[in-house]
């Protein structure tokens, strides 16, 4: 196959084991013959070497004759059109489109939407097809990549921490560190008593109270009973129906951290609540930015090893990363499912493609060489991936790592807070989003908007708060699920559903996946949104999803 274009050399590279610096990749793809440079390069390079540096291929150029000027971009400026999110009552997707500019090839272009941050309700404001124009072309009127300006912290990483045993005394140990970082939150804002304190006082007195869901149920009158816990007792607390704070009922979820404030019944044996507080975000939360025009591209569940994984929308994707329009994308964000796993649903073997999970990351790391080999990757595993299914998941073994290390990704647990120039992002694969949804009623939180059930974790500041059923709790010593510090970014995925807004001014992004459906998905209702890959402007947190399937 000729190698006229970056993404194809890039590929032939990939196959003979090697991953490649953009720049690397440019070069050759400028050469007079392409083929005979690539030969030349991978000839010259050092035998231990994975990845082909610029440095090689001019060493291997300046052998023969010297490059030719570099190709343009084969990919055309994408064109603008609503994402499956955009239907009137979903108003937090724009409508905007604009055509290719005349003389440009449109087939084979990434879909662009534009996505803008809106209030503390997660709406946003339409962006023109002019602003939209502007910005995609932002690349390459104000971008100066400078690998010297990278720069990439992570916190929160269970990885090479886990100590828990699974003896009693660690359940206790991670559920008392969640009560005292979430109540650590509220205490600002109620005056609140132990509930041993509170079981001692007259009956009419004003109380607040901080504690754990421990049980929600309603009484004969159609009201709610909420028995609170701390670390000294329970107390139960009661909202009436024909309150305002009512509909929040709808929202508590067992072993989250709350705080009410009311008065002590007569006989002093409940609390009738008038204020219910979350730990929540704070509506006045500035985001960091980072200091130059840079992006990350944010992707998850790729499900390598699946028959339904979309290799053809995967190599578009990569494709695209090689052209000028993608070169301020230097951080790739992979929230967990790398691959399809074996075992994790009944009768998964009929719809596997690789059956060896060994294989399936080999894989899945050919087609990472494919992306070009100077991107920053972060990566933490999901509940396909070869890792205890119990969170907090420490990352990757060694073994797995190594079949990975052409590309060198950084690899943390989940969840883990990802800090890239100043801009923090929680990274999350997500699978508490399916007790979210299933417990709160379909106008909070749906599979169809699976950014409004990631405002309900960042309102309790906890990944996950309800342990059971899904949810697999590991007992450690602290609990890595709360959200200790407000992101500017929160990242999920495992949904395999597409959604975006702004809560609080924190950005949250559930990314789809790049695995077409399954019949196992089919039987239980679940239509993917597959190979998008919203790409976030560092500098102001704009987002802009590309779709490649």
């Amino acid at each position: 196959m000729p190698l006229e274009t970056p993404a194809r050399i890039a590929r032939e590279l990939a196959r003979r084991g090697y991953n490649a610096e953009r720049e690397a990749v440019t070069l050759l793809a400028g050469a007079t013959d392409p083929a005979t440079a690539l030969d030349a390069a991978v000839e010259t390079a050092p035998d231990d070497a994975l990845r082909l540096t610029a440095n090689h291929v001019r060493s291997a150029l300046s052998a023969d004759a010297p490059a030719a000027s570099s190709p343009t971009s084969d990919s055309a400026d994408s064109t603008d059109a609503a994402s499956p999110d955009d239907a009137p009552e979903h108003p937090s997707v724009s409508t905007a489109t604009s055509s290719p500019p005349s003389g440009t090839q449109s087939d084979g272009a990434p879909v662009e939407t534009k996505g803008s941050g809106g209030g503390e309700t997660g709406e946003s404001t339409p962006v023109s097809a002019a602003d939209a124009s502007a910005k995609s072309s932002r690349g390459s009127t104000d971008y100066s990549g400078d690998a010297d300006d990278r720069s990439v912290d992570v916190d929160g990483d269970v990885t090479g921490r886990s100590t828990g045993t699974g003896e009693y005394d660690d359940f206790v140990s991670v559920f008392r560190d969640r009560y005292e970082k979430l109540s650590g939150k509220l205490r600002g804002r109620v005056n609140h008593r132990p509930a041993s304190a509170v079981a001692d006082m007259p009956g009419g007195s004003d109380v607040a109270m901080i504690g754990l869901v421990n049980d929600v149920r309603s009484s004969a009158n159609g009201h709610w009973i909420v028995e609170l816990e701390d670390t000294t007792g329970t107390f139960p607390c009661l909202i009436t129906k024909d309150r305002d704070i009512a509909d929040l009922v709808d929202e508590l979820l067992l072993d989250e951290c709350v705080a009410v404030e009311g008065t002590l019944s007569d006989d002093a044996g409940i609390v009738f609540v008038d204020a219910l507080h979350f730990p929540d975000v704070p509506r006045t939360y500035k985001p960091s930015t980072a200091d130059r025009h840079v992006q990350a591209a944010l992707v998850s569940d790729v499900h390598v090893g699946s028959q339904e994984f979309m290799a053809d929308a995967w190599h578009r994707f990569a494709d695209w990363l090689h052209t000028d329009e993608a070169e301020a994308v230097e951080y790739l964000l992979i929230a967990g499912d790398m691959v399809e796993g074996v075992g994790v649903y009944p009768d998964q073997d009929e719809e596997l493609d690789i059956v060896d999970i060994y294989e399936q990351y080999d894989r899945f790391s050919e087609h990472l060489k494919e992306v070009p080999g100077d991107l920053e990757i972060v990566m933490i595993p999901g509940n396909h991936d070869a890792v205890r299914l119990a969170e907090p998941q420490p990352g990757f073994d060694e073994e797995l790592r190594a079949i990975m290390s052409a590309h060198d990704p950084r690899i943390v647990g989940n969840p883990s807070t990802v800090t890239i120039e100043g801009v923090s992002v929680l990274m999350y694969h997500g699978v508490s989003l399916d007790e979210v949804i299933a417990e709160l009623p379909e106008e909070k939180a749906s599979y169809d908007r699976p950014h409004r059930a990631m405002y309900h974790l960042l309102k309790k500041r906890h990944v996950a708060p309800k342990y059971g059923g899904h949810m697999r709790l590991a007992p450690e010593e602290q609990d890595y699920l709360v959200v200790e510090n407000v992101p500017d970014v929160f990242h999920t995925g495992h949904v395999h559903k597409l959604g975006y807004g702004k809560y609080h001014n924190v950005l949250a992004v559930n990314s789809g996946c790049w695995q077409a459906q399954t019949a196992f998905q089919k039987s239980v209702n679940i239509d993917p949104d597959a190979g998008f890959a919203p790409i976030v402007d560092l500098d102001t947190l704009d987002l802009t999803v590309r779709k490649f399937a």
